[in-house]
């Protein structure tokens, strides 16, 4: 299986990026499933349905969410139609929506995908590891599903690490999201879970972790805010990670993907 997992899209320039390359990748490598992390895809803050419905017809096969996944208040009512769409798992009981959810792939396959909040400087939400225990157990790899993956959506890239490690030999990938900064360290662990601290963002680099550098530097600087944080609207890098999955659910190859704007570009050479 011919997996990408693209980090958070921010703003319009992000949106551009995935409208313009999913489908190249698409038909380019001859992807079987593309997952999509999109809670900053509404203006940085959030995703509304329209956005969902434009990757979805792009080729986006399911979108994850973080710790803004419910700032546009109309996903509180639209997350509950949309199975292929992903909040934290971690979530109280009651939540709206989904943290879990088995989905086919192009190929026939069954994805069970996680989507959970780390809780180190983040908000104090139930335990990630049990949640991420609950959700394998119930669709254990090469039963339920014939391959999982997990976002963990944390600030801490220990919290990270170490659910890459628990889980190691029980999912085919783990990916971090959330710090919009592509870490160089995907690997295979020594079970055969592929690893990604940070996958990074989608979007324009030219700025802080997405936004438009005056108002960060304002607030930096002089403790003041004056305005609100909006998207940088330069070209968007997009980041991602590539990931070959064998029959066994497990990970047989794993490569960081840049595209576009200002980063050094990179793409998987087993896929070439």
């Amino acid at each position: 299986m011919r997996l990408l997992f693209i980090g958070d899209v921010v703003g319009r320039s992000g949106r551009a990026a995935i409208l313009e390359q999913v489908p190249l990748l698409r038909s380019r490598w001859g992807l079987d499933f593309v997952i999509v992390n999109g809670e900053n895809a509404a203006g940085g803050f959030g995703l509304t349905e329209a956005i969902f419905e434009e990757f979805r017809a792009v080729g986006v096969d399911a979108v994850t969410l973080g710790n803004h996944a419910f700032d546009q208040r109309e996903a509180l009512v639209f997350i509950e139609r949309q199975p292929r769409l992903i909040r934290p798992a971690n979530y109280p009981a009651g939540t709206p929506g989904r943290g879990a959810s088995v989905i086919e792939s192009a190929n026939g396959a069954r994805l069970l995908i996680v989507n959970v909040l780390g809780r180190i400087f983040m908000d104090a939400l139930d335990d990630p590891f049990a949640v991420v225990k609950r959700e394998l157990g119930a669709c254990p790899l090469g039963e339920g599903c014939e391959a999982s993956i997990i976002d963990i959506h944390a600030e801490a890239s220990s919290e990270k690490g170490a659910l890459g490690h628990f889980v190691d030999g029980r999912a085919s990938l783990v990916v971090g999201t959330h710090t919009h900064v592509p870490s160089a360290d995907h690997r295979i662990l020594a079970r055969g879970t592929g690893f990604m601290t940070d996958v990074g963002m989608t979007g324009d680099y030219d700025s802080v972790i997405g936004m438009e550098k005056d108002e960060p530097l304002r607030r930096f600087t002089l403790r003041i805010p004056s305005g609100r944080f909006e998207p940088a609207q330069g070209p968007a890098t997009l980041c991602a990670v590539a990931a070959e999955i064998g029959p066994d659910g497990l990970t047989k190859a794993i490569a960081p993907v840049r595209i576009g704007g200002i980063l050094s570009p990179a793409a998987p050479d087993f896929w070439n």
